[in-house]
C-alpha cells in the first residue's frame, strides 16, 4: 500500500515537471497548450490506472480523481475535457465491476474542477490549499458514495479497507497537486509577465532616439544600447566591456566618472550636459542616469540615458542670438502674415516714437510717410513675394509726424507648407548718413565757396546737353569766363574778400541765365557757363549767346562792397559754339578756354568767340611741350653764362640762363619754350636741370684759382619757389655739386611777391641761413610791396633792361635808376644793371651809383668753357 501510494506521488510529480514545461514551450499559444496539457492530465491518469490498487477483479483505485479535478481547474474546459475523455476511454476499455462507477468517479473530478474554476474565477472562492483540500475531500467523498454502489460485500470491504485511507490520501493529494500547479501557474503567469514587461521595455527603448547605456563605478561599459551607432565614440563591439578610459580623451572620462560617483550617491536621476567627438562628428548630449539595484560582478553600475541635443542646443543658440540681435540698435518688427504689427524693441520705440503698446495690433501703415505712391509697394511686395525678401531705402513717418530716411530690411517666414506666417522686418533710421551722402554728393558736385556746380557736374550736364542737340538739331554755347587781375584783389584785401567777390560774381552769373542753363565755377577765378537750347540756325545762336556774354561782362564790371570798400574788376569771357557731339567734352573745353586766353592777349574786359585760327595756335602749343618734355629727358637743355662785371674788377659772377638746343630746329630761344614750360607746368623740372647744372659748373670753377672768386646767379620761378621741399633739393643740390653756397645768387622777379610771400620769406630765411643770397630780378617792372621788401632777405636788387634802354637820356628812366639805387642803399642791398649794351649806358648807371653791370656791352651769355676763354683773354671790365 504504501509502495502504491509513493508511485502516486511520483506521478503527480511527473505531471507538475510536465505540465510546467508544456507551458513554456506553448507560451504564445494558449489552444495548443490547453490541448497538450489535456493530454498530458489525461496520460497520467492513463499511467495512473496501469498501476492501481486493486481490491478485487475489475475494482481498481489511483489518483485520477485528484489530477483530473486539479486539470480541469487549472486547464479549463478543453483540458480537462481531453484527459477526462482519456480517462474515462480508458477505464471503459479495462472493464470490471466498477467500470461504471470509476467512469462516473472521472466525470466527477472533471466537473468538480470546472465548478470551483467558476467559483475562484467569480471572486466567491479565494483559490489556495484550503480551496483545494475541500475540493479533494468533496470529489473523494462523492467517489466513496459511489462506491456504495458496489455489491454490499464488495462496498463492506472498500469501506472497511480502503475508504479511510483513500480519503486521507487522496484529499491531501489533491491539495498538494493544487498548490503544485498553482505555483506553476504563478510562475508561468509571473514568466509571461516578466516577458511582457521586457518585450515593452524592449519596444519602448527601441522606439526612443536615446543611447542607453550601463556603465559601472569603475567606468566599464557594461551594456550599450544605440539606434544610430555613430552617436557614440566608438563602435558598439570595441566599447561593450571596455573601459571609458580606453575610448574616451582624458577629460571626459574624468567627466564622466564623476558624475557616475554623483548618481550612485544619489537617489535621484542626475543629469548631465556635455559634448563629445563621436563618429558623426561633434555633437552636444544630454544624460540622465540613476543609479541600479544590481551589481556586475560585485561592482554598482547606473544605467544611462543620453539624447543627441545638438539641434536643440544649436536653436538655443540662434534664439539667444535672435533675441540678442532683436534687442539692438536697430528696430525690429514682426508682423502676421496680414502685416498687423504683433511685437517690437526698443530700437523700434526710440526710432519711430511709437511704443510696443502703441504700435502692436496696428497695421505697418502706421508708418506710412505718404511720400511712396501705389506702385512703389506694388512693387515691394511683388519682389518680397517672389524673393522672400526686399531691402531698399524707405520714408517713413515718426509718431511726431517727422518724416525720416530709414534702411528697411524685411524677410518672410514660411510655415512647413510653404506659407508665409510672419514678417520680420529691420531698420535703421538713416538721417544722418543721408544728410551725409547729400553732403558728399554736393562736394562732389557742387562748388563749396559759391555751391556753384563744379568741373564734374559741368562736365556730365555737357555731355548731355550735346547729346540733347545731337538729337534736336539746336545750338549750345560754352562760355569760359576768368576774372582780370583777381590775385590782385586777394593780395590786397585779403583772402576772405577773394573769396566774397567770387561768391558774388558767381550769383550775378547766375542770375542772368535760364533754369535750363549752367553756371559753374571751374576753379580759382575761373567760370564756365554753360547755354543749352539756342535756335537751330548758327547765326542766331551765336547772337544770343553774344548778347547774354556782353550781359554777363556789364554785371561783373559793376561795383563789388567788400568789406565796406567798392571794387572793381573786369572780365575775360571765351566763347565755344557746338551743334551735337561732333567734338569732346574735353575739346569743347579746350576751344573755350583758348577763346578766353584770346580775349586776354586782345587787352581783357572782352568776349572772344572760338577761331579755327586759335586751334592751330593751341596744337602748335600742345606739340612744343612734348618736345620740351622729350628735350628734359634727352639733356637738350645746356646752360650758358653771361658775365656780370663790376667798375674797377671786371667779371665778378655770371648768370645761369638756359638755351635749348633742338635736334631739328637748332638754339630756340627763351622766349619762344619757356612761356610754354611755365604753363604746362614744366619749369619745376626745367628749373632743377639748370640749378644742377649751374652748380656743378661752380663747383668746378671754386676749385680753379682763376676762377675761384666767381658766383653764378640762378633764375627760378614762382613754380619752383612754392613747390614743396624746394629749400631741401636746393641744400641737397649743393651738398652733391660741392658748390659753396655763399656764391650762389638765386634771382627772383616781384611776382613772386603777389603769391604767398610768408610761405616765400620762410623758404628763402631756410636757404639763407646756409649762405644762399636772392637777387630781385626785373626790379621796378612789377608789384613789389615796400613793406615786405624790407623783411625779405635778399642781396641785391637788379634794375630791369626797360629803364637801361634809354638811357643816358630819358629824364624818368635816370629818376628811376636813382629811386632804386637809393632804396637799395637804404635798405643795404646791392644793385646791378641789366641790358647794358653802350658804354654811355654804362657811364650814366655809374654816374648815379650803379657799379655793377651785366649786357651785351661786356658779352653775350656764352657756354662755359667760352666764358673761361673770356676770363683768360681778360675781358673789359671798367669804363
Amino acid at each position: 500500500m504504501a509502495l502504491d501510494l509513493i508511485k502516486a506521488t511520483a506521478l503527480l510529480l511527473a505531471l507538475s515537471l510536465l505540465v510546467g514545461l508544456n507551458a513554456r514551450v506553448w507560451r504564445q499559444r494558449l489552444l495548443a497548450r490547453q490541448i497538450v496539457e489535456g493530454l498530458i492530465y489525461g496520460g497520467i491518469c492513463v499511467v495512473g490506472m496501469m498501476m492501481p490498487i486493486t481490491l478485487a477483479p475489475g475494482l481498481i483505485f489511483d489518483g485520477r480523481s485528484a489530477v483530473l479535478s486539479m486539470g480541469a481547474l487549472f486547464g479549463g474546459p478543453v483540458a480537462g475535457g481531453i484527459a477526462g475523455l482519456i480517462a474515462g476511454s480508458y477505464r471503459l476499455s479495462l472493464g470490471g465491476t466498477g467500470a461504471t462507477v470509476g467512469f462516473s468517479v472521472i466525470a466527477l473530478s472533471v466537473l468538480s474542477g470546472l465548478a470551483l474554476r467558476l467559483l475562484i474565477r467569480g471572486g466567491k472562492v479565494r483559490e489556495g490549499f484550503f480551496a483545494f483540500l475541500c475540493l479533494g475531500t468533496v470529489v473523494h467523498l462523492a467517489a466513496l458514495l459511489l462506491f456504495m454502489t458496489f455489491p454490499s460485500a464488495l462496498a463492506r470491504q472498500v469501506l472497511d479497507e480502503l475508504a479511510l485511507p483513500y480519503l486521507l490520501t487522496l484529499a491531501p493529494a489533491t491539495a498538494l497537486l493544487g498548490m503544485l500547479l498553482l505555483d506553476l501557474e504563478r510562475r508561468r503567469a509571473t514568466d509571461e509577465a516578466l516577458v511582457a514587461s521586457e518585450a515593452r521595455m524592449r519596444a519602448i527603448t527601441e522606439a526612443i532616439p536615446d543611447v542607453l547605456m550601463v556603465i559601472d563605478e569603475d567606468g566599464r561599459y557594461r551594456k550599450i544600447r544605440a539606434p544610430d551607432s555613430s552617436l557614440l565614440a566608438a563602435g558598439i563591439d570595441r566599447l561593450d566591456g571596455q573601459l571609458m578610459s580606453a575610448v574616451l580623451p582624458p577629460d571626459k572620462t574624468a567627466l564622466f566618472q564623476r558624475y557616475i560617483e554623483r548618481t550612485l550617491k544619489s537617489d535621484a536621476t542626475e543629469v548631465l550636459e556635455y559634448s563629445l567627438d563621436t563618429l558623426a562628428g561633434p555633437r552636444v548630449f544630454e544624460a540622465r542616469a540613476r543609479a541600479l539595484d544590481i551589481t556586475f560582478e560585485g561592482r554598482r553600475a547606473v544605467v544611462l540615458l543620453t539624447r543627441d541635443i545638438t539641434e536643440r542646443v544649436r536653436l538655443e543658440q540662434e534664439q539667444r542670438i535672435a533675441a540678442i540681435a532683436f534687442e539692438s540698435q536697430q528696430g525690429m518688427m514682426i508682423t502676421d502674415a496680414y502685416s498687423v504689427i504683433i511685437r517690437v524693441n526698443k530700437a523700434f520705440t526710440a526710432i519711430t516714437g511709437f511704443s510696443a503698446e502703441e504700435a502692436v495690433g496696428k497695421r505697418t501703415s502706421l508708418l506710412s510717410s505718404g511720400r511712396h505712391d501705389a506702385a512703389f509697394y506694388r512693387a515691394m511686395w511683388a519682389r518680397l513675394h517672389a524673393d522672400g525678401a526686399w531691402e531698399g531705402e524707405i520714408w517713413n513717418r515718426r509718431r511726431n509726424g517727422e518724416v525720416f530716411p530709414e534702411r528697411l530690411s524685411i524677410s518672410a517666414v514660411r510655415s512647413s507648407q510653404g506659407l508665409v506666417t510672419h514678417y520680420v522686418a529691420a531698420f535703421m533710421d538713416i538721417t544722418f548718413s543721408k544728410a551725409a551722402e547729400d553732403e558728399i554728393r554736393r562736394l562732389a558736385f557742387y562748388d563749396a565757396l559759391t555751391g556753384l556746380p563744379n568741373r564734374r557736374l559741368l562736365s556730365d550736364r555737357l555731355g548731355q546737353t550735346m547729346a540733347v542737340s545731337a538729337r534736336n538739331g539746336r545750338h549750345g554755347a560754352l562760355m569760359f569766363i576768368d576774372l582780370d587781375d583777381f590775385k590782385n584783389v586777394n593780395d590786397l584785401l585779403g583772402h576772405h574778400n577773394g573769396d566774397l567777390l567770387l561768391q558774388k560774381a558767381g550769383a550775378r552769373l547766375r542770375d542772368l541765365v535760364r533754369e535750363t542753363d549752367t553756371v559753374a565755377r571751374f576753379g580759382g577765378d575761373e567760370f564756365v557757363v554753360l547755354l543749352a537750347d539756342l535756335p537751330e540756325r548758327s547765326i542766331d545762336a551765336a547772337q544770343q549767346a553774344e548778347r547774354v556774354a556782353e550781359a554777363m561782362l556789364a554785371a561783373l564790371n559793376r561795383p563789388y562792397v567788400l568789406d565796406g570798400q567798392t571794387r572793381q574788376i573786369s572780365a575775360s569771357i571765351g566763347i565755344a559754339m557746338f551743334a551735337g557731339t561732333t567734338h569732346s567734352i574735353d575739346e569743347m573745353l579746350r576751344r573755350a578756354d583758348l577763346s578766353m586766353y584770346e580775349s586776354k592777349q586782345l587787352g581783357k574786359n572782352r568776349l572772344q568767340f572760338f577761331d579755327p585760327v586759335m586751334q592751330e595756335t593751341v596744337t602748335a602749343r600742345l606739340r612744343l611741350e612734348d618736345e620740351i618734355r622729350l628735350g628734359l629727358e634727352r639733356d637738350e637743355f645746356v646752360v650758358f653764362y653771361q658775365p656780370q662785371v663790376r667798375d674797377g674788377q671786371g667779371i665778378v659772377s655770371a648768370e645761369a640762363l638756359v638755351r635749348w638746343r633742338h635736334p631739328g630746329r637748332g638754339f630756340v630761344p627763351p622766349v619762344q619754350f619757356v612761356p610754354v614750360a611755365e604753363r604746362a607746368g614744366l619749369m619745376p623740372q626745367l628749373g632743377r636741370a639748370v640749378m644742377d647744372a649751374a652748380l656743378a659748373q661752380l663747383s668746378e670753377w671754386s676749385r680753379a684759382p682763376a676762377t675761384s672768386h666767381l658766383s653764378v646767379a640762378i633764375n627760378i620761378s614762382a613754380a619752383q619757389l612754392y613747390q614743396d621741399g624746394f629749400a631741401e633739393s636746393v641744400l641737397d643740390a649743393l651738398k652733391r655739386t660741392g658748390a659753396p653756397p655763399t656764391q650762389v645768387m638765386l634771382e627772383l622777379t616781384e611776382s613772386i611777391l603777389l603769391g604767398d610771400i610768408e610761405g616765400a620769406i620762410a623758404v628763402m630765411q631756410t636757404l639763407r641761413s646756409h649762405g644762399v643770397r636772392f637777387s630781385i630780378d626785373d626790379f621796378g617792372t612789377g608789384y613789389s610791396s615796400l613793406g615786405y621788401l624790407q623783411h625779405l632777405p635778399i642781396s641785391e636788387l637788379k634794375i630791369d633792361r626797360t629803364f637801361v634802354r634809354d638811357l643816358p637820356d630819358n629824364e624818368s628812366n635816370i629818376a628811376i635808376v636813382r629811386a632804386v639805387v637809393g632804396l637799395a642803399s637804404a635798405i643795404g642791398l646791392s644793385v646791378i644793371a641789366e641790358g647794358v649794351e653802350t658804354e654811355e649806358q654804362r657811364a650814366s648807371l655809374a654816374a648815379h651809383g650803379c657799379h655793377v653791370f651785366q649786357g651785351y656791352l661786356f658779352a653775350r651769355p656764352l657756354p662755359a668753357d667760352e666764358f673761361a676763354q673770356l676770363l683768360q683773354d681778360g675781358a673789359r671790365a671798367d669804363a
